[in-house]
């Protein structure tokens, strides 16, 4: 049986936007009629996509409808319908929407929290969104966070190339295109140099899991990559065996990377990591071992990880194996935990040290026999 077309036609708008979008969704149609000339906000357009809600433009149907736009100081960027890769040309006029700008403003926002909590310093960070199929908001190289205006910002494709924007994007740009390629998920990317997390990675080490629920939860077994000269394609590809399992890399030698939904979110990621590995620090001086999450305590917050949709290399249960919640072990790829990580059940490891107290044993022995 053929589903009855019910359209609404708002051609009378010249800007379609996200709340015109809902009205249409209560409405119950199926087709929207726009004019030849409308303008659909990114938003709206994904939002009619995803409830199955038809653009019509002059009877026919057009599922990627104009974007919004306003007067743009930029040069445009060479109109072509799709790219030497394949993807869709990138857009320019996104980069001067009314979405565009309120994440510019979130970028710039996070940008000054990443400073005021010591995670970045000089210039160094950079943050970025993916606004489009092939296009990309990131912060500028040699800018401090704490100093980023919307202005500041450019826009690339997903092969680095500025198509807007006055100051040169940053030069590591690369990895966060990398990780957007490799994860369609991925709306946001963080890149920063948190203290405590960092020295993790300059030591090849991750910090282990299985200790607090909010950590667990969104973030969970961490992965390290290695090092290559920042700004290369070398070291954007280095985090590839690692992103679709794993929200949030270690970077050998370097920071981490975190990827989200937002950038607020990916920033989260980014704080709920530094206070974690700045807990165990402060832990390990305490001069008693760390207490652990039981193995079905850690399946319970598996199991709401899962329903949040957050990636985790242990829903993979061709994977799994006996302490698989705890051992992070990927050969040749991720570092080994600190010995207080190889424990799952609160207890510290016995083998290292009854080998200590053997060995120790046996030269005090060795002392009294010769004496």
């Amino acid at each position: 049986m053929k589903t009855e077309d019910k359209s609404m036609d708002i051609s009378s708008k010249k800007l379609v936007a996200m709340r015109d979008a809902e009205t249409v969704l209560a409405a119950g149609v199926n087709r929207v009629l726009i004019g030849p000339k409308s303008i659909v906000t990114p938003s709206a357009r994904d939002f009619l996509a995803q409830h199955n809600i038809a653009l019509v433009v002059n009877g026919k149907s057009n599922g990627a409808a104009p974007v919004a736009e306003k007067k743009s100081a930029y040069p445009p960027a060479q109109v072509t319908s799709h790219t030497s890769n394949g993807r869709p040309a990138p857009n320019p006029r996104l980069f001067n929407t009314p979405e565009a700008e309120a994440i510019k403003k979130e970028i710039c926002a996070v940008g000054r929290k990443l400073w005021m909590r010591q995670f970045v310093d000089g210039n160094g960070g950079n943050i970025s969104y993916r606004i489009g199929p092939n296009e990309v908001i990131c912060t500028p190289t040699l800018v401090s966070k704490y100093d980023l205006t919307p202005e500041d910002l450019s826009l690339v494709d997903l092969d680095g190339k500025q198509v807007a924007g006055t100051k040169p994007r940053t030069s590591e740009i690369f990895l966060h295109l990398e990780i957007y390629k490799e994860v369609p998920q991925a709306k946001s990317v963080v890149h920063c140099h948190p203290p405590h997390a960092t020295a993790y990675a300059i030591t090849g080490r991750v910090p282990p899991n299985m200790v607090i629920p909010e950590f667990e939860v969104f973030i969970g077994k961490v992965a390290i990559s290695p090092y290559k000269t920042p700004g290369t394609t070398e070291f954007a590809q280095t985090v590839l065996p690692f992103v679709k399992e794993h929200n949030t890399v270690l970077l050998g030698n370097h920071g981490i990377v975190c990827w989200a939904d937002t950038v607020t979110h990916a920033e989260w990621y980014a704080e709920i990591l530094e206070t974690y590995c700045w807990t165990l620090l402060l832990a390990s001086q305490l001069g008693a071992p760390i207490s652990f999450i039981t193995e079905q305590q850690g399946s319970d917050l598996l199991a709401i990880k899962k329903r949040l949709g957050l990636p985790d290399s242990r829903f993979d249960t061709s994977k799994m194996k006996e302490c698989q919640l705890s051992d992070l072990e990927v050969p040749g790829s991720i570092a080994l935990l600190p010995n207080a990580g190889e424990c799952i059940a609160g207890k510290p490891p016995e083998t290292d040290l009854e080998a200590l107290v053997k060995s120790v044993t046996d030269a005090v022995m060795q002392a009294f026999e010769a004496k």
